[in-house]
Order: C-alpha cells, then structure tokens, then sequence
C-alpha cells in the first residue's frame, strides 16, 4: 500500500473558507477590495502604486494603506478623481479612507 499523502483529503484555503459563510463574506470583501484597487491603479504614478495596496472593505468604506505618509498625503489629493473612477466603473459609492501603515520592525524610514 502506498504511504497516503498528509494533504490528501484537505481543502483548499478557498474552498475552507467558502463553506464557513462568515469567513466566505470576508473572502468576498477582499476580493472586491482587491478589484477596486485594480480599477484605480491607472490613476496612481509608478512610485505612489508601489507606496499602497488595498485594504479592508466594510460598512463604513473602503480603506487604501499607504506605506508613508507622503503617500498618503498625496491618496488624499487624488480622492475625487478615485471616487469618480470608481463610480464610472459602476462600484456602489463608499467612503474612502486612507491609513498609514506602521513601520516594519527593525527597518527606519
């Protein structure tokens, strides 16, 4: 008898999450964060799109992290011209907001 694999008979991390209808919802949140960020890339300078990436979605809106703060200052400035990006690519209106993200340890900015 062939020795039986240790992942045999396990889920994939999606489809584990798919089946508990919290964590699914939580999933589904992400991957919609992920396809608005994906829809305002254009709008963000080589440099700015490699300083945010998307962050969580929920009731009170949508959060963009910024890796400094100018960053995110400059997020700030773009808001209406994301919001309108996104409305024009028919996402549902939701408050944008914009947080840095604390340093990592043992790095200096």
């Amino acid at each position: 008898m062939a020795p039986r694999s240790p992942l045999a008979g396990t889920l994939s991390f999606s489809d584990a999450l798919s089946g508990h209808a919290p964590l699914a919802g939580l999933l589904q949140r992400a991957r919609e964060s992920r396809a608005r960020y994906d829809a305002i890339a254009p709008l963000l300078a080589g440099g700015l799109r490699t300083a945010v990436r998307p962050g969580p979605l929920d009731e009170e809106g949508w959060t963009l992290l910024a890796a400094h703060g100018a960053a995110a200052a400059k997020l700030r400035q773009l808001l209406p011209r994301l919001d309108t990006r996104l409305r024009n690519a028919g996402w549902a209106p939701v408050a944008i907001k914009v947080r840095v993200l604390p340093p990592e340890p043992g790095l200096r900015r």
